[in-house]
């Protein structure tokens, strides 16, 4: 949660900080909008704005309000914790003597012992926030040595945070620090740049720089020099960032969260780019994990948060029918505190596009100390979960600005039945010629979810009419179960209305109480072509409600007449594989929720309340 930017490159005072970090605030405000704010380090010393609300107040801020030339800048876009979205309580915060400035992600934990001993001290805090606090410490510690005081400050920290901070007397230095929370470096030439991911920067620079955990960054124009804690040096890792400015943008949809629907062919072809050999074996380069190891896997775990535990949800299906291993999914959040069952010979899959959920870290080091092997499946270079597993399987989505996820569940179901195929593979539990059948399957999907869009217009038709509807269901079975979940989520994200997503035999053990006249439920139909006891079992649910006035509005395959006599809408998505049916099946739902969700007038891309990445607890 938080967006953040710092830059640093002008030799002499002018424009480009203010521009850059306002730009990059821009690609990160889906990160948080509760409120906005800027520092600037100019001749006059330090130069600040700050406003409540989005970017954009901020920005008219700036226009009745222009700040001076400067050297370096660093911004925030917040989501709030401390205290409530307010100008005051907006970042960046600043010493007592004015002369440092601070911007943070995160929460400090042991804040409430740290204010009491400044208020003791006789320091007056302005706001409610834990933020500010570090702004006074760093200005007590500071003695010329910008990083030296950020380091003697960050080991008195507890809890998560990224720290930007710049100092009057330093005009060309910029210093951050993380601790379990997001900070990348963008290298340029003749000025170098932070932020929460390489989105604040990918308009400059593609080259990026990975920050370890409890780690220093110092920036000047020229150089990046990185110290751990106690002030050792440190090489981070460099690469390159694999999409540019461009992919950030809307190109000319309505909304992020429109285009990246469209984006999901694209999403789900470069997943599956360059993941066999010339004799058509999977081979996942990312995989670094002993063969024989994989082989002796007798349990696996994912572990995850909202949608990409359902996505999980989805892979648990396919997993077990082709590798013939348990596999359980748990919510991150919850999986610690249970005393889990994980040892060698367990195998934990940790699902999160951002690679820097909290909740999903916590468990991924949980497993690792009772001996799991852990592999990350997430869409972020660079980010920590994937340097906290044993192995990562990259998705290649590409930037997903919009909170309600889209094509990073779809990229996230296709790289687990990667995993799925690889391990079945490994252990012999399905033949070559099987895999590579299923392999030629996956290679159709991104066609057919493009002939579900071509094909959008009905559903667009339909949530436009039901955008006063109070209450949406949503039925499936199998593995159209996850899915019905995850329309649901959909809706209550972007639309701010009841939703539920039922397991469709569950139907008759309590939820079918709620279905009363003209009740919208979406139901998930299997294909007839797969178990059609199955299928004639989902007809039946849908009989079942239609008899007691339900609205039936149904997701069936191509060519399935069964649905038609029971059904007051339905939108046919292609043949393809039953165990792969989700890539196309969801479609239709996420079109419906962005939809109605723009029909009642909200903003789909930035829903209330959420943030991107929960980086915290």
């Amino acid at each position: 949660m938080c967006g953040i930017v710092g830059y640093v490159g002008a030799q002499s005072p002018n424009a480009r900080p203010l521009d850059v970090v306002m730009g990059g605030l821009a690609r990160l405000e889906y990160r948080g909008y509760d409120s906005a704010g800027v520092a600037l380090v100019t001749p006059g010393g330090l130069a600040t704005a700050k406003k409540a609300g989005k970017l954009a107040n901020l920005a008219g801020e700036l226009e009745r309000t222009p700040l001076p030339p400067a050297t370096a800048a660093i911004g925030h876009t917040r989501w709030a914790t401390h205290g409530a979205p307010t100008d005051v309580n907006a970042h960046p915060h600043l010493s007592a003597d004015q002369q440092v400035a601070v911007i943070h992600n995160g929460i400090i934990e042991n804040f409430a012992q740290l204010r009491r001993e400044l208020t003791e001290d006789g320091v007056a805090l302005r706001s409610e926030t834990d933020t500010e606090v570090v702004a006074h410490l760093l200005g007590r510690a500071y003695d010329g040595d910008l990083t030296a005081a950020m380091r003697a400050v960050a080991r008195r920290l507890r809890g998560t945070f990224t720290l930007l901070a710049v100092h009057a007397d330093a005009p060309d230095v910029v210093v951050g620090t993380r601790h379990d929370s997001p900070l990348v470096v963008g290298l340029g030439d003749g000025e170098n740049f932070l932020g929460s991911d390489v989105a604040a920067f990918i308009a400059h620079t593609r080259e990026a720089m990975e920050l370890g955990q409890d780690q220093v960054v110092t920036l000047t124009p020229d150089s990046v020099h990185v110290v751990d804690f106690d002030g050792a040096p440190v090489s981070p890792r460099r690469y390159t960032v694999d999409w540019d400015a461009s992919a950030a943008e809307k190109g000319g949809f309505r909304s992020f969260m429109d285009k990246e629907i469209h984006d999901q062919p694209h999403a789900v072809a470069d997943t599956l780019l360059g993941r066999t050999d010339t004799a058509g074996h999977l081979v996942l380069d990312e995989i670094r994990v002993d063969e024989a190891v994989l082989r002796r896997v007798d349990k696996i775990i994912v572990v995850a948060c909202g949608t990409a535990a359902y996505a999980g949800q989805v892979a648990k299906y396919a997993i077990e029918h082709w590798c013939r291993i348990p596999v359980e999914v748990e919510l991150a959040h919850e999986f610690r505190y249970r005393d889990p069952v994980v040892d060698a010979r367990t195998l934990v899959v940790a699902v999160s596009q951002s690679g820097e959920t909290m909740d999903t870290l916590m468990a991924v080091r949980h497993a690792r100390e009772q001996g799991a092997t852990v592999l990350a499946i997430v869409n972020t270079h660079g980010s920590t979960i994937p340097r906290e597993s044993d192995a990562v399987l990259y998705t290649h989505a590409g930037p997903e600005v919009a909170v309600a996820s889209t094509k990073a569940f779809l990229a996230q179901i296709t790289a687990a039945y990667l995993l799925g195929l690889y391990l079945a593979q490994l252990r012999g539990t399905k033949y070559p010629d099987e895999i590579a059948e299923i392999l030629d399957d996956l290679r159709e999907i991104p066609d057919k979810i493009q002939a579900v869009l071509d094909a959008a217009g009905a559903i667009r038709e339909v949530a436009v009419a039901m955008k006063d509807v109070p209450s949406v269901l949503f039925l499936g079975r199998h593995v159209g179960y996850p899915v019905a979940m995850e329309g649901a989520l959909k809706l209550k994200e972007i639309a701010y209305i009841h939703a539920e997503g039922f397991a469709a035999g569950e139907l008759k053990h309590g939820p079918i109480a709620l279905i009363e006249t003209d009740q919208p439920v979406f139901i998930i139909v299997p294909s007839p072509r797969g178990r059609d006891s199955l299928h004639a079992k989902v007809v039946s649910n849908i009989q079942e409600i239609r008899a007691r006035g339900a609205r039936t509005l149904v997701v069936a395959e191509e060519g399935d007449e069964d649905v038609l006599p029971f059904a007051d809408q339905v939108f046919f998505v292609p043949r393809t594989a039953s165990l792969l049916a989700p890539l196309l099946a969801v479609v239709p739902l996420q079109i419906f929720a962005c939809e109605l969700a723009s029909a009642k007038g909200l903003d789909v891309d930035q829903p209330r309340n959420l943030a991107k990445s929960v980086t915290v607890e």
